[in-house]
C-alpha cells in the first residue's frame, strides 16, 4: 500500500497540471487553425481567401468567447480538485467514539 499512496501523491497534481494545460491549450489551436486557414484559401485564390475572412473572424471571435468561458470553469475545477486533494491528505482518523455515545441516549 506505501507505494500506491508515494505514487498518489506525485500523480494527483500531475493530473491536475495535464488537465488544465490540454483545456487552455485547445482553444488556442483552434483560433490558430482558423487563423490559417484564411492563410491557406488566400494562397488557393485571392477572392476565395478574402472571402472566408470574415467567416473565419467570426469562428475566431466565438471561439475566444468560449475559451474565457472555458478558463473561468477550469479554474473553479482546479479550485475544487485541489481542495479534494488537500482535504484527502490531512484528513482525520477514523475514531467513531463520538458516534458511540449517541447510539446509548436514543
Amino acid at each position: 500500500m506505501i507505494p500506491v499512496e508515494i505514487l498518489g501523491i506525485f500523480t494527483k497534481p500531475f493530473a491536475l497540471m495535464i488537465r488544465l494545460f490540454a483545456n487552455m491549450i485547445a482553444g488556442h489551436i483552434i483560433i490558430i487553425c482558423l487563423v490559417s486557414l484564411i492563410f491557406i484559401f488566400g494562397a488557393l485564390s485571392t477572392g476565395i481567401g478574402w472571402g472566408f475572412s470574415p467567416l473565419s473572424v467570426g469562428f475566431v471571435i466565438f471561439i475566444y468567447f468560449i475559451e474565457i468561458l472555458v478558463a473561468f470553469l477550469q479554474a473553479y475545477i482546479f479550485a475544487n480538485l485541489t481542495a479534494v486533494f488537500i482535504g484527502q491528505a490531512f484528513e482525520g482518523s477514523h475514531d467513531d467514539g463520538e458516534h458511540h455515545e449517541d447510539a446509548l441516549i436514543v
